[in-house]
């Protein structure tokens, strides 16, 4: 994958899948130390065991609708090209959490991307799912809860395309002061 905002879409989705009502993502840039950390968290059913050991193995899936699960493994092979690690934490019905380490100016680091459209593209075809994404650049920090916002909101659906088109400028916008703020340190 061309930016890890895709391998992020991708586990969230394996999150959702494995029956979670609830994906944490959290992003931490951190120049000062060359990391780049990724940690995406679910309160689904968790893997099998047998999944756990064999999880750089992109043939063994848990799901029954393909053969092939290439997610982890292409995010674990991501980290390693960049001296980085990923790690898999499950326990069965309480969930998984994946964490990924980068170092953050190696040559071979994939882009992030775009986060704004990954979290939006989340929110906007999983509306009975919340999402809390947290992204900090060199200490400083952005958040959203989706259920702090739904919360806030009367009449409208998060999956309102007005409302998606708020998040997804309201995000970027968040991110953009953020790494200015991180330039200026």
């Amino acid at each position: 994958m061309r930016e890890l905002s895709l391998h992020i879409l991708d586990v969230a989705e394996n999150g959702i899948t494995a029956g979670g009502d609830c994906i944490w993502i959290e992003i931490d840039e951190n120049r000062k130390t060359d990391q780049l950390k990724i940690v995406i968290r679910d309160n689904g059913r968790g893997m099998p065991v047998e999944k756990l050991e064999n999880i750089d193995d992109p043939f063994i899936t848990t799901r029954t609708t393909r053969r092939v699960g290439l997610g982890l493994s292409l995010l674990a092979a991501a980290a390693g090209r960049c001296e980085g690690t990923m790690r898999v934490d499950s326990k069965p019905g309480k969930g998984t959490e994946i964490t990924a380490t980068f170092r953050f100016n190696h040559i071979d680091r994939a882009p992030l991307g775009d986060m704004a459209a990954t979290i939006t593209t989340l929110i906007m075809g999983n509306p009975g799912i919340d999402f809390v994404y947290s992204h900090r650049i060199d200490g400083n920090e952005y958040g959203l809860d989706t259920r702090e916002i739904r919360a806030e909101m009367e009449d409208l659906s998060l999956s309102d395309p007005v409302v998606i088109h708020h998040l997804t400028e309201t995000i970027r916008s968040a991110l953009k002061g953020l790494s200015s703020s991180a330039s200026e340190s």
